[in-house]
């Protein structure tokens, strides 16, 4: 019996974290769960699982879920979520959370010794050399649930190292698109992702490509591969998830369909693998297979990841604020689709990096890139007024 850790439990991946952890009674125990604001969900979920420990966003909504559920300890806040992911009897922490959030319950989880699944790319891409130190350090394992890093992950087993990584994109909802028609490009439009279920931010985020340039920071680090030695192809019907390049020409991927569950449940077992009751990919199912280059010129957000990646320092932290506040500003209908990218650009523009050496370095850094942003969102509302 493998006791975890959920952090994000009403989330998309929390429940098919959830999902996976029901279909194998015997196998999952949630010993600590935690959620934000969607009490309603997470009450129902504390019902079924029964965890020793929960956490929540606010001190009220912790204190009002334990008259509920006097059997539990709540906690609130980053606090609560640092000791939900450390938790003595957790052995695996499994981080679901969305944004920048991530990064010191990760931490916490690390240093306590816990292995985590890693579904949060936040961590790595704002602090990806510190946390990675962290690991080694600590001997524990770290393993991919996104699911391009899982299939790379399993591409690397017992195999020699790699000379490439190829990332595949299914490129979104608006792949073909001109720079002229993603300026009227409407919420609506941009939270309909054509093979995947996701949370609003990372749906925007696939739209803008922003998560795919992310994703290749996160190998970088996770796979300790230079930057220009990843590729990103897309691949519009989402079945080849990556792939590995070796140095003798052979290519291997791994292909599935499109479920979130088939890498969770592998990180949750690994070294093994869970029966999945699932019909399998039938591969005359899709018929072709299709294969291109990106344009990182239209999907500025993937240029501007690339670019921040090959510069190093501290410019992946502020890419990545800059762009939760953009995409948050982008969900409010206070900008339009293209404008997450220029403000992205815009404050990388006027950024002067510095060497990362610790995480209070990233939560200050992240609080002034969002003050930026704000500032300038500001300054764009007085001028339409």
């Amino acid at each position: 019996m493998k006791n975890i850790a959920l952090l994000g439990a009403t989330g998309s991946i929390g429940t098919q974290v959830l999902e996976v952890v029901r279909a194998n009674p015997d196998r999952f125990r949630v010993c600590s769960m935690t959620a934000g604001w969607n009490t309603e969900l997470f009450s129902r979920q504390i019902q079924t699982f029964k965890p020793m420990y929960a956490s929540v966003a606010t001190e009220n909504d912790a204190r009002i879920l334990q008259k509920r559920f006097p059997q539990v300890q709540f906690s609130w806040g980053m606090e609560g979520l640092c000791a939900a992911a450390s938790l003595g009897d957790v052995r695996m922490t499994v981080n679901g959370l969305m944004g920048m959030i991530g990064l010191q319950p990760t931490m916490a989880a690390v240093n306590a010794g816990k292995d985590v699944a890693l579904a949060n790319k936040e961590t790595l891409v704002t602090g990806g050399e510190i946390v990675m130190d962290a690991v080694r350090r600590a001997g524990v394992e770290f393993l991919p649930v996104d699911s391009e890093h899982s299939a790379i992950f399993q591409c690397l087993q017992n195999q020699a190292p790699p000379r490439r990584l190829i990332l595949t994109a299914s490129g979104g909802p608006f792949r073909g698109y001109s720079c002229q028609q993603l300026r009227t490009v409407t919420r609506a439009q941009a939270l309909k992702h054509p093979n995947w279920t996701m949370g609003a931010k990372i749906t925007v985020d696939s739209a803008t490509m922003m998560n795919k340039g992310l994703e290749v920071i996160e190998a970088r680090w996770l796979f300790d591969m230079e930057p220009d030695r990843i590729d990103v192809v897309i691949h519009p019907e989402s079945i080849l998830h990556s792939a590995v390049v070796f140095r003798d020409g052979s290519v291997i991927g791994q292909m599935g369909k499109p479920d979130m569950k088939i890498p969770i449940a592998y990180a949750l077992s690994y070294p093994e693998r869970l029966e999945n009751s699932e019909e399998h990919l039938e591969l005359t199912e899709p018929g072709c297979l299709h294969f291109e280059k990106p344009d990182p010129r239209t999907f500025r957000c993937l240029g501007l990841a690339l670019e921040a990646v090959a510069a190093g320092g501290s410019y992946p932290a502020v890419l990545n604020a800059a762009n939760e506040e953009a995409v948050t500003a982008f969900l409010r209908d206070e900008i339009c689709f293209a404008e997450i990218a220029e403000l992205v650009e815009t404050v990388l523009q006027g950024h002067k990096s510095t060497t990362i050496r610790s995480v209070e370095e990233i939560l200050a850094l992240e609080s002034e890139t969002r003050r930026m942003i704000r500032s300038i969102l500001s300054k764009k509302a007085q001028e339409r007024k």
